[in-house]
């Protein structure tokens, strides 16, 4: 090769890298202040359409609603965090929803068995907690790829859970849970206020504290955190441990608002997982944070309750959830595979 061809492509490199970045970020930009854009969209069309759309109570109902479903997605967005945007190779847990299923038939159980809140909660939490450890333990250790080990934890959790409660509901009413299901002198619910001092809790630590910033460096930058000395299987470990704790906390706030366990847990998956991966596009840079995926919980249940106040049937919803998941996934697996 001449000189002046080996100058012209030199030339050309650096003029090639600026323009994918420059059409990345486009894209990325795109992409978030679309998603803004579809949210306030979505507001506007049914505040003109659903009666009290966006009266202070209905909003309030939409935040007590998304609790439970966000709380999860809180849990499964730390398992994004450190796990990498590839959800088939990376961060996923499949198990959440069984979760709190099991945590919040040990709850009920123990209520109708005579125990009291003091040993209830604690055991509740410690279910979710063991549940996580589980998944941690066959990530970690025996090396599972997440998807297939959350999805056998899954089926396993599940199974549990219709052995305890015989696949019926078991009814829990104590003190706290009255607490939980009740309404403010504005009608807002007391869920809504968990949900949001969780979501502030959580967005504390993983957003603004050394642990944080190792997430996400184990997350984006496995070999540099490996190279810095970063405990890996620590963090991811005790990642899923802390999703598992979001498991249990999830079960609790089911008991409280449905004033019982329930046997169709599993339901609760498809919108954990689009609340959590749909947060990662109101991010500057396409990754899981924690006020995302608030945003996108309430994005969801804005979506779900405008569909019950025009009587649209259910079974759209879950369609809409689906091409939710498939738009983002795509979108967010072209934009990384451009940086590459």
């Amino acid at each position: 090769m001449s000189a002046e061809m080996q100058s012209t492509l030199n030339d050309f490199r650096p003029a090639e890298a600026v323009r994918r970045r420059l059409g990345r970020d486009l894209a990325i930009a795109s992409l978030r202040f679309g998603s803004l854009i579809a949210f306030a969209g979505i507001l506007l069309i049914f505040s003109l359409t659903a009666p009290y759309f966006l009266s202070i109570g209905n909003i309030g109902n939409v935040l007590g609603q998304s609790a439970i479903a966000g709380v999860l997605a809180i849990g499964l967005t730390i398992v994004l965090v450190v796990g990498g945007s590839n959800v088939v190779t990376g961060g996923i847990d499949l198990s959440l929803a069984a979760n709190m299923g099991l945590s919040a038939a040990v709850y009920a159980s123990l209520v109708q068995l005579g125990f009291g809140d003091a040993a209830a909660v604690p055991a509740a939490i410690a279910t979710g907690a063991v549940i996580g450890a589980v998944n941690a333990a066959a990530v970690v250790f025996a090396g599972i790829v997440p998807l297939l080990a959350t999805l056998a934890v899954m089926n396993i959790v599940g199974g549990l859970e219709l052995v305890l409660t015989e696949n019926t509901v078991v009814p829990a009413t104590t003190p706290f849970l009255s607490l939980l299901s009740a309404n403010d002198t504005l009608g807002i619910p007391v869920l809504a206020y968990v949900l949001l001092a969780f979501t502030l809790l959580v967005t504390v630590i993983v957003q603004y504290t050394p642990l944080g910033l190792r997430l996400y460096a184990v997350g984006e930058f496995p070999e540099a955190a490996r190279a810095a000395g970063l405990p890996i299987k620590r963090l991811v470990a005790g990642a899923f441990v802390a999703s598992g704790i979001c498991g249990g906390i999830g079960g609790i706030l089911s008991v409280s608002y449905l004033s019982g366990s329930t046997t169709g847990a599993g339901e609760m998956l498809l919108p954990v997982v689009v609340t959590a991966l749909l947060g990662s596009v109101f991010s500057r840079r396409l990754v899981p944070t924690i006020p995302g995926t608030l945003l996108s919980a309430l994005l969801v249940g804005f979506l779900v309750n405008g569909f019950q106040l025009l009587n649209i049937s259910s079974m759209l919803v879950s369609g809409v959830q689906g091409v939710l998941i498939l738009v983002v996934v795509s979108a967010t697996t072209l934009l990384r595979r451009q940086e590459n």
